[in-house]
């Protein structure tokens, strides 16, 4: 049975961690994101989900290469290293979570927005002529009833951002222990014909995925059968 390398070991840690940081960063900035999208009646709200579902057809390397650009020394993500004496975000791990953030989103908030939707009006104005406050009613009740959009939605932003490839490659780079996750040291033992070590690799993240999509079904089923 082969042995994992401690860099193997390293690229696992490193994705875990980006997934984890990822996926808790997306469902605390995406739940107002999907609150909004469900509930405004601006007519454009769907100009904003647009642009939050870009990543879904952009080319990675496009996405890639514009982050880049903004996490360089010249752009935003350079000023802001700056504020604790660094010169850019890009090839650094928190250019990663960024990107990885940017990337993910489309995964996270719209499956949230559907189960906002899906709850409809009545839960809130029920909650309303019993006097609750708006925050209240949207915490005691819109979080419980929108549950599996929350679950649907955390397990896809990390398997998401667990399989990235394109974008981490373009703004991290290939960096030992910073920025060289699980799908960047495939391709560099492709490149350098270590067989063995990308193979396994490949096998977990096809049996990560296969479990993924598994999870995935299960879960809808459960909720159409309570939803019956």
């Amino acid at each position: 049975m082969p042995v994992l390398s401690s860099e193997t070991v390293s690229a696992i840690r490193l994705t875990v961690e980006l997934a984890a940081i990822t996926t808790a960063i997306l469902l605390f900035i995406g739940t107002p994101i999907a609150w909004w999208l469900a509930r405004s009646r601006a007519w454009w709200k769907e100009a904003v989900a647009t642009v939050v579902a870009l990543p879904l057809v952009l080319p990675p390397t496009v996405l890639g290469f514009y982050l880049l650009v903004a996490l360089g020394p010249s752009g935003p993500g350079g000023a802001l290293a700056g504020l604790w004496g660094g010169r850019t975000l890009a090839f650094t791990f928190e250019g990663l979570v960024i990107g990885s953030v940017i990337y993910s989103m489309p995964f996270v908030v719209q499956p949230i927005r559907n189960a906002f939707e899906a709850m409809g009006e009545r839960p809130m104005e029920v909650a309303a002529t019993l006097r609750a406050s708006p925050a209240r009613a949207f915490w005691s009740v819109a979080l419980p009833l929108a549950r599996p959009g929350f679950l649907t939605g955390a397990v896809l932003g990390f398997a998401h951002t667990v399989g990235e490839f394109g974008v981490v490659l373009m703004i991290g780079g290939n960096i030992p222990g910073e920025t060289k996750v699980l799908s960047v040291a495939i391709y560099d033992y492709v490149e350098t014909l270590r067989w063995g070590e990308a193979n396994l690799l490949a096998a977990g993240m096809a049996a990560f995925a296969f479990i993924v999509i598994l999870t995935m079904t299960i879960v809808e089923k459960r909720v159409a059968r309570s939803g019956d």
